[in-house]
Parts: structure tokens; sequence; C-alpha cells
């Protein structure tokens, strides 16, 4: 049997939790994930969000644990992706609530995705007010963070913010509160969440969060659509997340690579003894050992990123091809850059790396250095030059 959890005086968790969840879209989940959906137990019965399809029973169980379902008046969906509005067809068509609430996008979204036109859509904006009884509920619209439907809904008497995909984690645990967990495996976890997922939007989380001070709400709770809730340490969140979207970073350098016959690495280890050698930190990940959004959550506070390859088919690696491609996607603007290439006959994939590093907003320090077949100590010596050249811009 499914449970309801209590989160505050009339305020549940009835969502799901993904146990086995690996990938999201190109995000390795290597600790599953939650969808979480909240009951509000008031004179207007409210659902905030729901769960993927196939976990709409189980929601509808923890439902049940509290309320017949059918008795529910209002649903909020702060936002439409399929992992919070997957279940919403079936649901719908259960409760038939009074009130469907949801931004000016989130109906075009539904309309787009459901085609039902017969939903009692009930539109918001931002700073208007539904009253539930005794609680009242203030939306704020996070368009772009990350679907131009988001918003957040904040439930003033408790002070509680439900906050959609921000301030989430890709995390499965049966503990749903901050203070339940290891601190530092929560932070790692909702900064892996942001550089994989909000990372392109940074400057509207700049942006957002000047809103909600200017707002002057208090918050006692964030819960967010994913993961843990925050309780305890609600000031340390807000914190990063200024920092992670300023960007704050650190005298930090990926140095990301793949190698055919070691050649690269070769190269790549002597980039990243010349970064130690100057006292940057250095992550050295090697593709195929690391996943992409591994590597893009150490980007997150890294100032140079670094990338090596070997040249296959007078291209890249495709592992290296598909790490560009998703770094691209994401933007990690502000860094600084540089690549080096092993060859066998033909030396254009220097400037493909580098073209693509450009493209994703990446400072080129260096030329870039590349060997044909096996690097001798004098090439290696120029890639450990490199990377004390690199560090001098880091610490610039």
């Amino acid at each position: 049997m499914y449970k309801s959890y209590k989160v505050a005086d009339n305020f549940y968790w009835v969502g799901a939790i993904d146990w086995n969840l690996r990938d999201f879209h190109g995000y390795t989940t290597e600790k599953g994930s939650s969808y979480n959906a909240f009951l509000m137990m008031d004179e207007k019965i409210t659902l905030f969000d729901t769960v993927k399809p196939h976990f709409a029973d189980e929601m509808l169980e923890r439902i049940s644990d509290l309320v017949e379902p059918k008795k529910i008046d209002y649903i909020i969906v702060n936002h439409v992706e399929m992992d919070h509005s997957g279940a919403l067809a079936k649901v719908v068509d259960i409760i038939k609530p009074e009130k469907l609430i949801c931004s000016a996008k989130g109906k075009e979204a539904m309309l787009a995705h459901f085609k039902r036109t017969d939903w009692p859509y009930h539109v918001v904006k931002t700073g208007e007010s539904i009253s539930l009884g005794k609680h009242n509920v203030t939306f704020i619209e996070t368009p772009m963070l990350h679907w131009p439907d988001s918003m957040f809904s904040y439930i003033n008497e408790q002070r509680i913010l439900v906050s959609s995909d921000a301030f989430g984690q890709h995390w499965a645990t049966s503990e749903r509160f901050d203070d339940e967990v290891d601190f530092g495996e929560l932070m790692f976890q909702s900064g892996k969440y942001l550089a994989n997922i909000l990372m392109p939007y940074s400057n509207l989380i700049q942006k957002l969060l000047k809103d909600v001070t200017a707002l002057g709400i208090k918050i006692d709770l964030i819960a967010p659509d994913h993961g843990l809730m925050w309780r305890k340490n609600i000031p340390a969140i807000i914190k990063a997340y200024d920092e992670w979207s300023r960007p704050t970073l650190r005298n930090k350098a990926v140095v990301v690579f793949d190698t055919m016959w070691k050649s690269t690495e070769l190269m790549a280890q002597q980039v990243a003894e010349g970064l130690m050698s100057k006292g940057v930190i250095v992550k050295f990940m090697k593709l195929g050992e690391n996943d992409r959004s591994e590597v893009m959550t150490e980007v997150l506070d890294s100032k140079a990123v670094i990338v090596g390859s070997s040249t296959l088919n007078n291209e890249m690696l495709p592992r290296v091809a598909d790490m560009l491609t998703y770094m691209k996607g994401l933007k990690p603007t502000g860094r600084i850059g540089a690549c080096v290439n092993s060859y066998g006959w033909n030396p254009a994939v220097i400037k493909k790396i580098n073209a693509e590093l450009e493209s994703c907003g990446i400072k080129l320090v260096d030329e870039g250095i590349a060997v044909k077949y096996v690097p001798e100590q004098n090439d290696l010596k120029k890639c450990f030059d490199m990377g004390v050249k690199i560090a001098a811009n880091i610490k610039d």
C-alpha cells in the first residue's frame, strides 16, 4: 500500500519514487529520482502537480490514504513537462476538478499535449492569489525555468514555496527533508541538477531570486518537484543557486578527453600536470568512465575546460562529439578553454574542437596542440606549458 506523508499541517506529499531511473534525457541519474506531488486539505482540496504516467496509480493510492480523489476541487499545474503532468489526463478524468490552475503558457502547453478543450482551465499571473479556504496560494511565473509555462505556488499562511523544478535533485530517497540526509551529498545532487537542467537559464535564476526578494515573502519550506524538501538549509540552497547562476567560479579546470591508443591521454595528463603545478584544482575525466552529466557537474564551478580527442575518420571521437553537443546546449559561458589532439594523417580535428568550444561560449586562450601519432617528450613539454599558460589565465 502506498501512503501519504505529512509535510506540514494539512499539507501532504503524495508523489512517487522512481528508484530505478538511470537516465533523464541524457542526464545520468545514478540515484534515481522522485516526482513530488502535494495535497492541501482545505475547504477546497488542492493537488499540486502530478507524476509520470506509469506512476499515476501510485499517486492516486497515496491520495486515497487521505481522501477520495474525486473530492479534490483544484489541480494546480506548475509545470507541464511529462514527469509532472504525464498522469494529468487520467487524474482529471477521475477527479473532474472545479479548476485546473496554470499560467497562460501552461494552458497553451496542455492544449498542445492533451488536446482537451473541455478542461476547466483557470489562468493566473504573477502576484495573483486564490483562496482554498483557510489558506491562500499566490503564484509567481518563472518562464524558462526551465519551460515557458513554469511557475511557483506560494502558500502564504504556511510559508511554503512549491518550487516546480527549481531547488530540486534527481535523488530517490525514503527521506523527505534536507536535514534527514547527508548535507554534502544533497548539495552535490542539487548542483548536478542545476548544471544539467537549469544552467542555460542562469540569468533568469538571478532575476527570479531578485523577484522573490522584492515580493518580500518569507519561506519556511521549499517543496520542489524532484528530490528532498528544504526546511533547515533554505539559506544555503538559495545562496548556492545565487553563486551557481552568477556564476561564481573557482580556480579549477576540467580536463575531459577520450583516447584511442593513449596518445591523447598522455597529452591531457601533461596539461593537467601543468595546471596543478600552479595550484589549480583539476578534475581529470576520461569519457566512457565519466558520463557527460558528471562532467557538466564539475564544469559548474570551473573557470576552464580543456578537451582532448584522438582523430577517427577525420573527426573527433564520438564520445567527445557527444560531450560537446551536450555542453553546447547547456551554455557554460564565462569559462576559458583549449584542446589537445592526437592524429594519424589529418590534423583538422583541432579546429573543429576549437569551433565547438567557442560555440559553447568558452573563450579560447590557446590555439591547441595537435601531435601526429605518439607524442614525444618535447610534445608533452608543450602540453605541460599549455597547462601553465591556462593556469595563468585562470588566476588573472
